[in-house]
């Protein structure tokens, strides 16, 4: 029986009929989290769903480290971007982050 864990869609992997994206699950096997532990970050996922996904990962690893490297370089460009277009909003959140930071320490 096969069973289809992961599946492409909207230019991204997904845990098969799931709003998980395969990134969230490998980035915690990949920091050390167990399958259970990451299990219980993702309630709505099963444990063979998690065993699933990270069975896929590690059977296209060259695949999905290629994904991963292009989706964070992605994601940069994108946020170095809108920092660029709107500089004094995110100068007032880095403010307000640091002002947040002071009153926690």
């Amino acid at each position: 029986m096969n069973k289809d864990y992961v599946e492409f869609r909207d230019e991204g992997y997904w845990v098969t009929d799931t709003r998980v994206s395969l990134d969230s699950i490998v980035y915690a096997f990949l920091d050390g989290q167990t399958p259970e532990s990451i299990a219980q970050s993702f309630s709505v996922l099963t444990l063979e769903q998690i065993y699933g996904a990270i069975a896929f990962y590690l059977a296209h690893q060259s695949e999905i480290e290629t994904y991963l490297q292009v989706t964070k370089t992605d994601f940069e460009a994108k946020r170095n971007a809108s920092r660029e277009s709107d500089p004094m909003f995110h100068q007032k959140f880095a403010d307000a982050r640091s002002r947040l930071r002071a009153v926690h320490e």
